[in-house]
């Protein structure tokens, strides 16, 4: 052997566009992946589905916890009201996740930033029903950017100022964004987390072939969703073909991965179709009922090797999807 383990690349495609340093997907069913798992995938260079056992609102908001989770710049900091009280913001901290908050005006991104409020700033308060105003640190005493400032010169105004939040003001005093020190950690930690070009993780979700589930999609876009998994045990039908055709047409730069195929042809309709990935297995799950319902299926070594061959011909990477203890 001539290389070492160091010079041993194991990354891939997800989609067309999207590229993964580890190349596992979790799967998007409703014991195994919502914002948790995505979240802790992504991390790790992967990336996770959201599953679609869900109403468009719940998933909608496992989508959103996964974008904000993690970012260069917040773009949408969860903002306060001075005449907040404490306890308040007891339940909001408890409810986000989030431990400090931007003071504004009126409570909301784009008015004027009055100060910051933390968890160190409240913990030894004893009067839960003083306004935050009381006890936050004022905006005179804040290290802040202006806006326009790219991202080095944030991380850089970060670092050297040993403060935990850094807020991003307009010329008017106004806050745009937020910067945090958990985030540099974060990166520092996780070289390989799978990123968009806004530094925020990326993440998929899962759809039906519904016509309510058009509605969903769009939901999910506004979101910030990355890729859209058309979840269907037997994906050459109609009803996807459809569906797929629909999403590039309204949602031009969306990845789409359509599936699960298992045969050249299957592969040759959905790529036709417009789909940016393909899931490939059927009826290979230990608890997989396909072969018996529908009748189809095939063992995965061999659909994975037929439908890898057709669709890298195609430029379009392929998802093995499923186990292996039911081979087909």
């Amino acid at each position: 052997i001539s290389f070492g383990v160091h010079d041993v690349a194991i990354h891939g495609n997800f989609t067309r566009k999207i590229h993964l340093k580890t190349p596992i997907v979790s799967t998007p069913m409703d014991t195994v992946t919502e914002a948790k798992m995505a979240i802790a995938i992504a991390l790790e260079g992967g990336i996770g589905v959201i599953h679609t056992n869900l109403t468009v609102e719940e998933q909608v908001k496992e989508v959103t916890r996964v974008k904000k989770y993690e970012s260069g710049f917040i773009m949408d900091p969860m903002c306060i009201a001075p005449t907040a009280k404490v306890s308040e913001l007891d339940k909001l901290r408890q409810s986000s996740g989030f431990s400090g908050f931007p003071v504004t005006e009126d409570g909301q991104l784009g008015s004027r930033l009055l100060g910051l409020v933390t968890k160190r700033d409240t913990d030894f308060i004893s009067d839960r029903e003083a306004p935050v105003s009381t006890i936050m640190t004022k905006v005179e005493k804040l290290v802040t950017v202006k806006e326009g400032a790219d991202l080095l010169t944030a991380n850089k105004v970060l670092r050297e100022s040993k403060k935990g939040k850094l807020p991003v003001v307009s010329d008017q005093g106004c806050l745009v964004a937020l910067m945090s020190r958990a985030d540099l950690q974060k990166n520092a930690e996780y070289p390989l987390a799978t990123k968009d070009e806004r530094k925020r993780l990326m993440v998929a979700a899962a759809i039906g072939t519904r016509p309510s589930d058009k509605d969903r999609v769009r939901a999910l876009v506004a979101a910030g969703v990355d890729a859209i998994i058309i979840d269907s045990s037997q994906g050459d039908s109609m009803f996807q073909h459809e569906m797929v055709k629909w999403i590039k047409q309204e949602f031009t730069d969306l990845q789409v991965v359509g599936g699960n195929v298992v045969t050249k042809r299957q592969a040759k309709n959905l790529i036709d179709c417009g789909v940016d990935a393909l899931r490939v297995g059927m009826g290979i799950g230990s608890i997989c009922t396909t072969q018996e319902v529908c009748a189809c299926g095939r063992a995965q070594a061999s659909a994975v090797y037929n439908v890898a061959k057709y669709a890298s011909s195609r430029g379009v990477p392929i998802l093995a999807d499923g186990g292996i203890s039911s081979p087909g």
